[in-house]
């Protein structure tokens, strides 16, 4: 069975796509990460360790974590349907794979989408198209904007309401997949 995908996207950086995926990691076992970050020219997929532990990085995060292994894809927007194919590959062997970034999200589709929303009344263009994928939007206070009627919200003070939300999209998708591939005989 292939991994279950969840894709984190926010409103803005910095809003706390990182400390959502390192919560989601430290819950579950045997699951992978994918960071994406923009850049101009040049494509990069790599799971060096060396690269993947430097202080300050969301990668470190990620093992810090829990992640049993981390991809960090750097490539332009344009090359993302390359880019992730290769990462994801990269980690089939994994339970679950997590990805953070707006674009890398959109691309792949993921089988579960988390859109942290934050508190403020603006956000970047790029993340419109992740906010209507939701299927979980996590706030600050109050919604400081309309969600997809079927998304699930949640403050981020309820965490363990918000986990146990994601922990039942897990369990569904799973379902699903298993039940997919017993119908076409695999």
């Amino acid at each position: 069975m292939r991994p279950v995908i969840i894709g984190v996207g926010g409103a803005y950086s910095g809003v706390g796509k990182t400390t959502v995926v390192c919560e989601i990691l430290r819950r579950f076992e045997n699951w992978g990460a994918i960071k994406y970050t923009k850049t101009p020219f040049y494509s990069s997929v790599t799971d060096d360790i060396a690269v993947l532990v430097e202080e300050g990085k969301d990668t470190k995060r990620f093992l810090d974590a829990g992640a049993v292994k981390v991809v960090w894809v750097q490539s332009p927007y344009s090359e993302l349907p390359v880019t992730l194919p290769l990462a994801t590959g990269m980690l089939s062997q994994v339970r679950g794979i997590l990805v953070e970034g707006n674009s890398a999200v959109e691309v792949l589709q993921p089988d579960i989408v988390i859109f942290i929303a934050g508190d403020r009344k603006q956000f970047k263009e790029s993340s419109g198209n992740i906010l209507r994928m939701a299927h979980i939007v996590v706030f600050e206070r109050e919604l400081p904007f309309l969600v997809p009627k079927n998304a699930v919200t949640f403050r981020k003070d309820e965490e363990d309401a918000f986990m146990n939300s994601v922990l039942e999209l897990i369990c569904k998708r799973m379902t699903e997949q298993e039940n997919s591939q017993g119908a076409s005989g695999e």
